[in-house]
């Protein structure tokens, strides 16, 4: 911005100059012309009483000396006699005899200016006065240089007075950016002393409102969350005193139940935490898999759903925590369970990308009809909130990924979860890669068919 209004500044300084100091140029050199051809005619003058009261050439001669500059002056007399250092021509003498006043000739590269004066007798001499060239343009180059230093003087000035200008306006706008992105990252507390011209001053103060605002929606968002924890706390309760009375069968779903608990533990603790800027975590992602898979499998042997985990030997990194991978793993598997007929297969692929990571979920089910649909919260149908997919998308997006659905070679729903391990690439041109990531991903579900 500081550039563009230098460079503003440097065009309209230079259009001003233009319009003003050339025709200014143009008038002094005029000037410095008609004041030697002024000097010419007053030196002419100075001879013309001379030739009126004598045409003696040795009286002639002194006077012509006298002025100073005789190689610049010479004498036509009517008798064809002259005085001094001529260089006009007879014919063009002989022109100037014919006119009453005084005329300026070029003859060659040399400017002379000749003065008719009517003696006795109706007889004519000729002045002649040498006008150098030096004296036609006598004062030019300095009027020129100072006028020219004008002009810089104005360019450099306008180009302060913008620069001071756009500082200004650019310091209150980098000022403003910074505490977006601060807020951006967390950082509740950043505020602006807004600056600037009167749009930025208000860019400034609704940045300071929608601070207060968010901290306001945060906090009810964290009292509301906190409640709600709190509430499930008593049927939490009266479920494990049932399952207490069960005995050792009951046991894998006490620890279910206490996997529960300990998640409701951790989302009034956060919820009862201030905010503050994300810190960045990741985690083992074959691992993670591995570690739900080893707990749902259980539960799919009791139904008789065959199940396969492919891809997921090796360590994988991915910027997320354990947790919120685990949850959202345990999410899309529940949909599998409580959308699909018992006895229905399933897999769960880890594929490796360059700059990504996908967790596929495919079933063999009846799979999705509306896929854009079921990806809008609480709109999923067939009972459900719609809230694993959400989960699942939130993290997804968080890591600059997305979520998609589509169908399974299985026969039914396919869930890719895409986490972007490349955090330096900007999000939108990760998203472009979805579309052919999809077919990588559909040769590796057939090849592990």
């Amino acid at each position: 911005m500081r550039r563009t209004l230098a460079l503003l500044a440097v065009a309209g300084a230079s259009m001003i100059a233009l319009a003003f100091l050339v025709p200014l140029g143009l008038i002094v050199r005029g000037i410095a012309h008609d004041r030697a051809i002024s000097e010419a005619e007053r030196q002419a003058s100075a001879l013309v009483p001379v030739l009126a009261i004598t045409t003696a050439p040795d009286r002639l001669t002194r006077a012509v000396a006298s002025t100073g500059m005789p190689e610049r002056i010479a004498l036509h007399l009517p008798d064809g006699r002259k005085i001094g250092a001529p260089r006009a021509p007879a014919r063009t003498v002989a022109s100037a005899a014919r006119v009453s006043r005084a005329v300026t000739e070029n003859v060659g590269d040399d400017l002379l200016l000749l003065r008719p004066v009517t003696l006795e007798n109706g007889r004519t001499a000729v002045i002649e006065i040498f006008i150098p060239p030096q004296d036609l343009t006598r004062g030019v180059a300095a009027s020129w240089a100072v006028l020219t230093g004008v002009a810089l003087v104005l360019m450099i000035g306008s180009v302060l007075v913008a620069d001071r200008l756009g500082a200004r306006v650019v310091r209150a706008s980098r000022r403003l950016g910074h505490a977006a992105t601060s807020l951006g990252a967390g950082d509740l507390s950043v505020r602006i002393d807004p600056e600037g011209p009167a749009e930025l001053v208000a860019a400034g103060e609704a940045f300071n409102a929608m601070a207060d605002r968010v901290i306001q929606l945060l906090a009810a968002e964290r009292e509301m969350a906190a409640d709600l924890s709190h509430r499930l706390r008593t049927p939490l309760t009266a479920l494990r005193l049932s399952l207490d009375h069960l005995g050792p069968e009951a046991e894998q779903s006490r620890r279910a139940l206490g996997r529960l608990e300990a998640e409701v533990d951790e989302i009034i603790a956060a919820a009862r935490q201030p905010s503050r800027a994300p810190v960045l975590v990741h985690c083992d992602a074959a691992h993670v898999l591995r570690e739900r898979l080893t707990f749902w499998s259980a539960l799919a042997d009791d139904q008789q759903r065959p199940w396969q985990l492919i891809g997921a030997t090796g360590q994988v990194r991915i910027p997320v925590a354990a947790t919120e991978l685990s949850a959202v793993v345990d999410a899309l598997l529940g949909n599998v369970f409580r959308h699909t007929p018992q006895g229905t297969a399933f897999t769960v692929t880890l594929h490796q990308g360059s700059d990504a990571v996908g967790i596929l979920i495919a079933d063999a089910g009846p799979g999705i009809a509306d896929p854009e649909t079921a990806l809008r919260r609480g709109t999923s149908g067939a009972g459900s909130t719609g809230l694993g997919l959400d989960i699942a998308r939130r993290l997804a997006e968080s890591s600059g990924g997305a979520l998609r659905i589509d169908s399974s070679i299985l026969g039914g729903a396919q869930v890719q979860l895409w986490l972007r391990t490349d955090q330096h690439e900007t999000p939108s041109r990760t998203a472009r890669r979805w579309a052919r990531k999809k077919d990588a991903t559909q040769d590796l579900q057939d090849e592990s068919h």
